[in-house]
């Protein structure tokens, strides 16, 4: 074969599975055969450098670092849109536009508000001429080099039909699971960490070297058009970006047409709910009026456009005042630095205290009493101080220290040079410790005792009926209901919840104990592994170690928790009062040992801990994240990160039917 009819062929292969995989999310061959693919691509135009063309798939990472960035004017202005922040909003720009087009009702295309950096493409011939920034609107930074070097950005336009000029306009933003991996590596570095998704997108997309741009997860959706040299594109938005994504111009896989304001509002309920699982921030949802012709008729007012608005979401930041900065004790002795806020409002909760995670995280932001911070609040994610905003710094704001005492014992409080937390030395002799631990005994996921909430055991512990979890299977009918707010009918209720609590599984009994380190993956290792809590007592440092995912740290927190003569009392007395578990014969086969499974998305079929915990029964690792070890992802309605992981690491993928009938064929 011709060899520039062979690189042209590689070319249009590659490119096609590239839109396969970044555009439509349904790659047709393994990562191993695209990459042998692309490495043949490699080393022909190696091999023949005159072969090697602008759009080569092989090209996205060829350009010199900039000294700096070039304006490009916009041929077609880059327009704001107007907010609507409430439903009479809404109603009200529904109302003009009716009232404008003279008609009863009118049909929208509706999509979520990506929280990114807006761009615009310019295709010549199909070709990826140019790209800038929105900047202005008039004007902007030209990002060429590093748009392409985005994977879901097509070089060349896929298929035929598409006009000789034609520019697009989209958002580039850095997904979730790429933000916490790049921000969790530039800590790793001692290198600057990004405070959200957007920044990180802007600075990745405004590197002078596109070489770093390419290490960074950028992705993109495009949501309109420009300048075009064709006049007879479809007349709506919805089918134009159907088209566009034919071309391999993806856009939002959210994107509906719906009919009238009421349409709209549901739709913006239903966005808001899933806000939190999408792989990407969003910060409200973009309305367009459907048909360009009514767009036409619609106009301009000002800078934006009468036929589109943007209704936000409540918002996520907000600045305030610290007003103080208290210790919270934990169930292991951390002493965790809370803010006291002004109040504020954040995404439509009032927000007044928010965690400053250790004292090398007050440092490294700068954090004092009196300053004005910024305020995040993600979904149910504690809310937490991202940084203080030095130009409002009053002359009074006072650093903060660490005590040297614990504020709820006493006790001496110590630093392990090995991490950046302080602990308070007393143990369970210290009362926040022992709520702390007995609240996590008596969880859902750990022993689950319904009903046993936390300020019953607050009370129980200032009442001193209580002092570590064994003490909870001592309580008897007089006690409970002798205590505020414990009518007699609570009081059976939570004596017959403890007596169901006693028939557990090992993993979760070792997972309520609060062995610091021992999550419920970890416990369910040490269980299968082990068989028998003897065994696990009575295990060294180096037995523990054979144990998937425990090491040096975890096998020392195991061997040192057993030593204690104190924990060994009080897990004696647990089982003489009849807390006891099925364990499995010796030989007992357990089909899915060495696997490791994670679930995600919601299940019809099944309760989700109810699977993880027969995945466990039958010798299975269940992880709360995917990574390369992952040998299967079952996902179930509205799955989320996590999905999206496993198709970025080529991990297999599976559904609820699956999933239960590999729970009934290993049973």
């Amino acid at each position: 074969m011709d060899i520039a009819r062979k690189a042209e062929q590689l070319r249009e292969e590659i490119n096609q599975h590239n839109y396969k995989y970044y555009v439509l999310d349904d790659p047709v061959i393994p990562d191993a055969d695209y990459d042998r693919l692309f490495q043949e691509l490699q080393k022909l135009e190696q091999r023949y450098p005159e072969l090697i063309t602008p759009d080569s798939p092989t090209q996205r990472v060829g350009a010199q670092p900039a000294s700096s960035f070039n304006k490009i004017k916009h041929e077609v202005a880059m327009l704001s849109l107007s907010n609507a922040f409430t439903d009479q909003e809404l109603e009200d720009f529904d109302r003009r536009v009716r009232e404008k087009l003279a008609v009863e009702s009118v049909a929208y295309a509706a999509e979520p508000k990506l929280d990114g950096l807006a761009v615009t493409l310019m295709y010549k011939a199909g070709k990826l001429d140019y790209a800038a920034t929105r900047g202005d609107g008039t004007t902007g930074e030209d990002v060429s080099h590093n748009i392409r070097t985005i994977r879901s950005v097509p070089l060349k336009l896929q298929g035929s039909g598409y006009p000789d000029v034609l520019e697009v306009r989209g958002e580039v933003f850095m997904p979730k699971t790429g933000f916490a991996a790049f921000n969790q590596a530039a800590r790793d570095n001692n290198e600057k960490v990004f405070a959200n998704p957007r920044n990180a997108a802007a600075g990745s997309l405004r590197q002078l070297d596109p070489r770093i741009t390419a290490k960074r997860p950028l992705d993109i959706y495009i949501y309109a058009i420009g300048k075009t040299s064709n006049d007879k594109l479809p007349d709506n938005h919805v089918e134009l970006l159907a088209l566009l994504q034919q071309w391999g111009l993806k856009h939002s896989p959210l994107l509906q047409k719906l009919q009238g304001v009421a349409a709209l509002k549901k739709y913006y309920a239903e966005i808001l709910r899933q806000r939190d699982a999408l792989p990407y921030e969003i910060d409200g949802v973009v309305y367009k009026v459907n048909q360009f012709a009514q767009q036409r008729q619609l106009g301009f007012v000002s800078r934006a456009p009468r036929w589109a608005i943007a209704h936000k979401f409540p918002a996520q930041e907000e600045t305030t005042v610290v007003e103080a900065i208290d210790i919270q004790v934990g169930r292991t002795g951390a002493l965790t630095p809370v803010a006291r806020l002004r109040p504020v409002q954040v995404g439509g909760v009032t927000v007044t205290n928010a965690t400053l995670h250790n004292m090398d995280e007050i440092r490294r932001k700068d954090i004092r009493v009196g300053d004005t911070v910024i305020v995040r609040r993600a979904g149910d994610v504690i809310p937490e101080v991202v940084k203080s905003i030095r130009d409002k710094r009053p002359t009074a704001a006072q650093l903060f220290k660490m005590p040297q005492h614990c504020p709820v014992c006493d006790s001496n409080v110590e630093k392990d040079a090995t991490e950046a937390v302080y602990r308070c030395t007393a143990g369970l002799y210290c009362k926040a410790q022992r709520k702390e631990a007995i609240k996590h005994f008596a969880s859902r996921r750990a022993m689950d005792v319904e009903g046993l909430g936390d300020k019953l055991i607050e009370q129980l512990i200032e009442e001193d009926r209580i002092e570590t979890p064994a003490d909870l299977y001592q309580l008897d009918h007089d006690v409970l209901s002798s205590l505020d707010r414990m009518a007699e009918k609570s009081a059976d209720n939570l004596l017959r919840a403890l007596e169901d609590s006693k028939q557990t599984t090992f993993a979760r009994f070792l997972f309520a104990l609060g062995i610091r380190e021992v999550g419920e993956s970890t416990a369910a290792s040490l269980a299968n592994h082990f068989i028998t809590l003897d065994k696990l007592i009575h295990a060294s440092k180096e037995d523990l170690q054979e144990v998937e995912d425990v090491g040096e740290i975890v096998a020392a927190r195991v061997v040192n928790f057993f030593s204690e003569t104190h924990n060994r009392r009080v897990i004696e007395r647990l089982l003489s009062s009849g807390i006891h578990w099925q364990t499995p014969s010796a030989d007992k086969q357990q089909p899915l040992a060495n696997k490791t499974y994670v679930l995600t998305g919601s299940f019809n079929q099944i309760k989700r801990n109810e699977a993880k915990q027969q995945l466990q029964d039958l010798g299975a690792r269940v992880a709360g994240s995917v990574s390369s070890k992952t040998t299967a992802v079952f996902a179930g309605d509205k799955a989320g990160s996590k999905l999206t992981k496993a198709r970025e690491l080529d991990i297999p993928v599976y559904t609820e039917d699956d999933l239960m009938k590999l729970l009934s064929q290993s049973n």
